[in-house]
């Protein structure tokens, strides 16, 4: 796999915790971002598809966007334990 060198800006006090942190696991600067940048990619996929799934259901079943509070409250009302 190729690799890519760029530069980049960070105020002292995140590189500060960025070195510190690479330290603490015993690896590199270039090692820690580039796992930070694969865990910020992958949430943000994944948070959009959550995004797609809810919008698809509420084609599906006609909400506007009034009707969201409407329909959490059903849901926590059916599924909620008896006390």
């Amino acid at each position: 796999m190729s690799t890519v060198t760029v530069n980049i800006s960070f105020q002292k006090a995140l590189l500060r915790d960025i070195d510190r942190m690479a330290r603490g696991e015993a690896r590199s600067r270039s090692e820690l971002l580039r796992e930070a940048a694969r865990e910020y990619i992958r949430r943000r996929e994944r948070w959009a598809g959550i995004i797609a799934s809810g919008q698809a259901l509420a084609r599906e079943k006609g909400l506007q966007p009034d009707d969201v509070d409407a329909e959490i409250a059903a849901f926590r009302s059916a599924t909620r334990r008896p006390t």
